[in-house]
């Protein structure tokens, strides 16, 4: 009889991994490049809104010409209600990490004499209701306590370091494929509708093109796309010249701080624990900034240095002496409504303000916190219905006003109070200057603007006005009595200028 002998059993085959479903929308957007949306520019609009066009479950392709940490001297100070705007993004968490400042308010410093204009503890004329309890960026709040508002914060830090963030987070998003590749040129079908765009990938020496139903062009100030689309151009009167202080001691912490003197305005706020912003305004043709002169590097030394806090100097001075000046134009360009069939073009590329009132990164939030309502697949169920998109960026581009015409309009009229260069807008100065010092709401009606949470123009044309009347106010108070003929008819000079500074920003705000 043969002998059997007992084998050991096996071991059992280990399962294999089960196959991860891929959607077709997913192939079709990964191999085929084809998608819902094509946005060109992942800035601060571009991926805040593929972000949210994502979760709405849209297919999208975000295409950036390069995704390194960007490094630039403005879009670092974030006002209340862009905060607020983040939050209701579901993307707060990207000012977590990133050495972000608290910001409590301004200070404003005139010839020396300081004035605080803290955010409004209860703001009114339109304020943002609070979400989930927490106003603001302040702290949580127990709704079934009575209401005692906390004052609302901004947040500043380094520009590069937030829109890294805000890419990490569309990078976690499946339906969105972000690129690094530069766009060159928009795609077009027989009838003149966007298609998509051609797009050169330097990297792997080829050229690509990707198909959307519809294209968002957010490619910035320098948008290489403005002109094909839009009628305005933007004007540049002047320039940010940026510099980076180290332990820099601001006379109040947590605060902005807007230096007033002889020359235009200076910027000072910190961006980090240890790094402050400075950044001086230049107009063009400034004498002391010429090249016969010595160049700004000069102008900033002679003029500027002796203008700013004592506290200040010291560090201003080590940078200057590093030699890392840095400049940007300032520019004013009025909105545009978007009627090209399959595109649309946002952000910076489509409308810009004077950044003195750092107000950009809060209207870029606002506004897809609005697209997110007017384009979802509630309102626009398929974004290739041209028609039905173009009713929606109409109603956009006239809902946004609310908020953005009021810090359009302010932007500008304070920066020509604030570089003033003739008699009448000194006075106007002046008076802006003594309107601060009133406190109450002579301070909470302002900085609620500025901040983003009153969004009602009438209260801003109310505050412009009172300015101007507390300017003509002071010129009488001022004057001896035999000269109050010749005061009366300059008084009438500041109010006809206070005109001619703000109307020609309010209608530019009604033009379509």
């Amino acid at each position: 009889m043969p002998l059997i002998l007992d084998a050991s059993p096996s071991p059992p085959p280990t399962p294999s991994p089960p196959a991860i479903e891929v959607s077709p929308t997913t192939i079709r957007r990964k191999e085929h490049h084809e998608s819902d949306v094509v946005i060109v520019g992942a800035g601060i609009l571009g991926t805040s809104l593929a972000i949210t066009l994502a979760r709405q479950g849209r297919s999208v392709i975000l295409l950036e010409k390069s995704l390194k940490e960007p490094d630039r001297i403005v879009g670092e100070l974030l006002q209340p209600g862009g905060v607020h705007a983040l939050e209701q993004l579901g993307l707060r968490n990207c000012l977590e990490g990133i050495d972000a400042v608290r910001v409590k308010g301004y200070e404003v410093i005139y010839y020396g004499t300081e004035v605080e204009i803290p955010y409004p503890a209860n703001a009114v004329g339109g304020e943002i209701p609070e979400a989930r309890g927490r106003p603001f960026g302040g702290e949580i709040i127990d709704s079934r306590r009575p209401a005692r508002r906390p004052r609302p914060e901004g947040r500043s830090f380094h520009h590069g370091r937030f829109i890294q963030q805000l890419r990490a987070a569309a990078m976690r998003e499946e339906n969105i494929s972000l690129i690094e590749s530069t766009v060159t040129d928009t795609i077009k079908s027989w009838t003149g509708q966007v298609v998509g765009v051609e797009a050169e990938n330097t990297k792997a020496g080829r050229k690509d093109i990707y198909f959307g139903q519809l294209t968002v062009l957010a490619d910035g100030y320098a948008s290489r796309f403005r002109k094909e689309f839009i009628t305005h151009s933007p004007v540049s009167k002047s320039k940010f010249y940026g510099l980076e202080l180290i332990d820099a001691d601001l006379p109040r912490s947590m605060h902005g701080h807007v230096v007033l003197g002889q020359g235009a305005p200076v910027l000072l706020y910190q961006i980090g624990t240890h790094e402050t912003r400075a950044l001086v305004d230049v107009p063009e043709g400034t004498p002391t900034a010429s090249h016969a002169n010595g160049g700004v590097k000069e102008h900033l030394r002679r003029v500027v240095l002796p203008s700013l806090p004592k506290c200040v100097q010291s560090s201003f001075e080590r940078a200057l002496d590093d030699g890392k000046i840095r400049s940007m134009p300032n520019s004013w360009l009025p909105p545009s409504t978007q009627q090209v069939p399959g595109m649309v073009l946002l952000g910076d590329a489509m409308n810009m303000r004077h950044p003195l009132t750092g107000g950009g990164m809060t209207v870029a939030f606002n506004d897809v916190l609005m697209l997110r309502d007017l384009l979802s697949p509630a309102q626009v169920p398929d974004l290739g219905d041209t028609e039905r998109v173009k009713n929606q960026m109409r109603t956009f581009h006239w809902r946004r006003k609310t908020l953005t015409s009021v810090i359009n309009i302010l932007a500008q009229a304070l920066y020509s109070l604030f570089a003033a260069n003739d008699p009448h807008l000194r006075a106007l100065q002046l008076g802006c200057f003594r309107y601060f010092q009133r406190g109450g709401s002579c301070v909470d009606g302002p900085v609620g603007l500025l901040a983003g949470i009153i969004r009602q123009p009438l209260v801003l044309f109310y505050h412009f006005f009172a300015v101007a009347l507390l300017a003509m106010w002071l010129m009488v108070q001022a004057s001896p009595l035999w000269r109050l003929p010749w005061t009366a008819l300059s008084t009438v000079g500041v109010f006809w200028k206070a005109c001619v500074v703000i109307f020609p920003f309010i209608f530019s705000e009604m033009r379509s």
